[in-house]
């Protein structure tokens, strides 16, 4: 039995985003709004030592801000996100879910003043319980059942 592998080509500047978790690239893409002027490379469901089954996409010539990083750590928090300078890995990390979310995510709470006027959605993160608490209206919510901003 041979090994066999996929080749995919390396990007000579943007960012990579390694161990997302299965079936989570498209929400991912969907998220940083990429469209027909990004070259974009991604697989899914890989085979990875780290977490067993992967998604990994490669965005050439684009940083992600930290709102976009915050953003994905919320899909798939074990997602390592890699910077890319003249083919090399200019800087590496592991995305973390921040202790407060704000901006990014709305309030699932019809009644909240976020969703009736205009402003900014504030949440405490409990990481211990993966839950979030709305800082106006003060509901709690599971972290996989917010929406997130696009």
């Amino acid at each position: 039995m041979s090994n066999k592998h996929i080749k995919v080509n390396a990007i000579k500047n943007g960012t990579v985003i390694d161990h997302i978790a299965a079936g989570k690239v498209l929400k991912v893409i969907e998220i940083l709004n990429l469209n027909d002027n990004n070259s974009v490379m991604m697989g899914m469901n890989l085979s990875s030592n780290k977490i067993g089954k992967k998604d990994i996409i490669k965005i050439e010539n684009r940083e992600l801000s930290q709102e976009e990083a915050n953003s994905i750590a919320l899909i798939s928090p074990k997602a390592t996100l890699i910077i890319i300078k003249d083919f090399e890995v200019a800087k590496k990390m592991e995305l973390e879910v921040p202790d407060k979310i704000e901006k990014i995510v709305v309030c699932p709470n019809p009644k909240c003043i976020t969703n009736l006027e205009d402003v900014v959605t504030k949440f405490k993160v409990d990481h211990e319980n993966q839950t979030v608490r709305c800082m106006y209206c003060e509901k709690k919510y599971e972290l996989e059942h917010l929406k997130i901003k696009i």
